[in-house]
């Protein structure tokens, strides 16, 4: 039986390639197809980890979902994690392989294609249609050679190609027709159209460019997809910060610090949804201003990060910013910061053997080799609400005498024995937590809002979220309307069908 496949490649990076295959996950599924995506390769600090407790990139996860099916890490073999500007983490089938810098990898990554090409056929034979996304720009001239994530899986993977530009950043038809003229005849032969993505404006003054594009390109142009407002989790490294500020200037004003090695950023997405929350991500050298709450993301390289604190200043605003009366909230490396220390004997992060910790909960981190990589759930210990997150950290915490833990653990069982997680200080105004999506859970959230609104004289409010889970859902088949909506998707089917014979 002939395998059947699309894959999205883009001009560049942040083009929309997720989005789009997110859409046409969903939209085949609408559509009665058993459907899975996939991306050979990918570069991403925001990652999650499956119910095997195995770690993949989000946009696969979210891909995933949109798919109906729960995320596995053969949608996403291959997962590098930068810990700098020239080495990266290499996660190969959901486990960390090693970590390596780009000449290392560069030098390995021949030897990776057979198990993509295995991992590929087989999620194909289970699948009616694969949606593949590419990274970056195919016409990357000096990456071609043992390429296995753009045209090089293409090739593969025998699947037609959809190349999308972004019309929104400007030169949209140049970098179209600049990626077609870059790429080989025989690359050229795997694309079967080209979609415009984020439009605002008229279509009937884009039309007449549409049309000359076409006749330079010898393509059809599928559709022009416009720019649109959903909530959905971007794991992108160089996204745009203020799409995650609150449109509404709600009464609680939240800090995300901006940490140098910020992962699993999308843990904030959630608190959007609460009309009383005003979002902003403020950087190291950046005022923080009086906020009602400071939160510490996730980051790949706490020690490092943590040093930057202390460096750029920031470590002190904080602390200063507690005193006069600011809530904490750290997850996972954000949780280990808060602590008193943060040791790293065997030099796992860095060259440090330890360093000083914001002290503002009685905690004490230790790195070893071992990673932790597992689905939680639980109840916390503050508002009994039931809480599910996932874990993904090096290192391991220890509560000191007195200090109470934020969550207890009803599963996984096999969770180091440990049936506690996180810890909370006395006077119940840092927490901390190593479980991802804690605030998914729209009954803690508004609970813990609510203590903070207390604490500003301000009255309680109901909870009118429902869980980002469900809410997740909507939000998938709203993108679908929209991309449906806008493409061409009778002629999307075709091509489908055709494959590489069209």
């Amino acid at each position: 039986m002939k395998k059947k496949s699309i894959m999205i490649q883009g001009t560049g990076s942040s083009v929309g390639k997720s989005l789009l295959c997110t859409a046409l996950c969903r939209i085949f599924t609408q559509d009665g197809y058993r459907v899975n995506p996939f991306k050979s390769q990918n570069m991403s600090n925001n990652s999650y980890i499956t119910a095997e407790g195995h770690e993949m990139g989000r946009a696969q996860v979210m891909q995933a979902e949109a798919a109906g099916k729960a995320p596995r890490a053969v949608m996403n073999p291959i997962l590098l994690k930068p810990t700098s500007d020239h080495r990266s983490q290499v996660v190969i089938r959901g486990k960390v392989f090693d970590t390596k810098d780009a000449i290392e990898y560069y030098e390995f990554k021949p030897r990776l294609k057979s198990m993509v090409q295995e991992i590929y056929d087989d999620l194909a034979n289970e699948s009616d249609i694969v949606v593949i996304e590419g990274a970056g720009s195919p016409a990357e001239i000096n990456l071609k050679q043992d390429d296995i994530v753009n045209m090089g899986m293409a090739k593969m993977a025998q699947a037609p190609v959809l190349l999308a530009g972004d019309i929104d950043r400007g030169g949209v038809f140049a970098s179209l027709a600049g990626t077609l003229l870059l790429l080989d005849e025989d690359e050229k032969k795997l694309v079967k159209g080209v979609i415009i993505n984020k439009f605002r404006g008229s279509l009937d003054i884009l039309q007449p460019g549409l049309e000359m594009l076409e006749d330079i390109i010898h393509l059809p142009v599928l559709g022009v997809v416009p720019y649109f407002h959903l909530n959905l989790e971007d794991e992108d490294s160089v996204t745009d910060w203020d799409k995650f500020r609150s449109n509404q200037q709600g009464e609680i004003d939240i800090a995300v610090i901006k940490l140098p090695h910020i992962s699993n950023f999308t843990d904030f997405n959630v608190l959007k949804l609460h009309e009383d929350v005003h979002l902003r991500f403020v950087g190291l050298e950046d005022d923080l201003g009086r906020p009602d709450v400071i939160m510490l993301p996730g980051t790949k390289s706490t020690v490092a990060d943590m040093e930057m604190l202390w460096k750029s200043g920031m470590a002190k605003k904080i602390q200063d910013s507690h005193e006069k009366g600011s809530f904490i909230f750290g997850i996972c490396g954000g949780y280990q910061i808060l602590g008193r220390e943060i040791l790293d004997p065997d030099h796992v992060e860095s060259s440090l053997d330890g360093i000083k910790g914001l002290d503002l909960l009685d905690i004490v981190t230790s790195f070893r080799g071992e990673k932790t990589t597992v689905l939680s759930e639980g109840e916390d210990q503050i508002f009994h609400a039931h809480v599910k997150g996932y874990e993904i950290h090096m290192g391991e915490t220890v509560l000191l005498e007195g200090t109470s833990p934020l969550i207890q653990v009803t599963s996984p069982s096999e969770r180091s024995l440990q049936s506690y997680d996180g810890a909370v200080s006395g006077d119940q105004t840092v927490f901390g937590t190593y479980f991802h999506g804690v605030f998914d859970s729209s009954a803690f959230t508004r609970e813990f809002l609510n203590r903070v609104r207390n604490a500003r004289n301000l009255a309680p409010l109901p909870n009118k979220v429902q869980d980002y889970w469900q809410y997740k859902d909507e939000q998938y088949d709203k993108l679908a309307d929209v991309v449906r909506e806008s493409l061409d998707m009778d002629q999307i089917y075709r091509i489908v069908e055709a494959g590489l014979d069209g």
